[in-house]
């Protein structure tokens, strides 16, 4: 009988992730959107303003890639630039639409946060402790 691997902290994250990644994906999939492009979107509200190179920073994508997500944004009415002159500082915000879809798509989160609480509540509870010591500085992955 073949001996099973030992435990992986790295591979069983990886695992859950890819399970939630998943189910997180299908809820927005009805509102057009992609974890990605809520992301994008929600950087964008939390910093009306942005620039083109902050916004992709934050998302870790390129430059082009997020002159092209905001490109789209436009054209559906989610974001607008605000920018005074070609060549000057981008000033990109969520318009009305953008809010709308972001609140929609928050209630779908907080949905799917109940169920995978309600289902895994240990599991919950030891993420919220980890990331709580992480933000406080108390435990590093040095």
């Amino acid at each position: 009988m073949p001996v099973p691997p030992p435990f992986s902290p790295t591979v069983t994250l990886l695992t859950v992730v890819g399970v939630w990644q998943e189910a997180f994906a299908e809820a927005l999939k009805p509102l057009g959107l992609t974890s990605r492009k809520y992301a994008l979107l929600g950087h964008i509200r939390a910093t009306p303003g942005i620039s083109f190179s902050e916004l992709a920073r934050r998302s870790r994508i390129t430059a082009p890639s997020a002159h092209v997500a905001v490109a789209a944004f436009k054209d559906d009415g989610l974001v607008e630039d605000a920018t005074a002159r070609a060549g000057a500082a981008s000033q990109l915000q969520v318009t009305g639409a953008g809010e709308q879809l972001l609140v929609e798509a928050g209630v779908r989160l907080a949905e799917l946060d109940a169920r995978f609480a309600a289902a895994h509540p240990g599991l919950t509870e030891a993420l919220r402790a980890h990331v709580a010591e992480l933000m406080t500085g108390r435990d590093t992955f040095s």
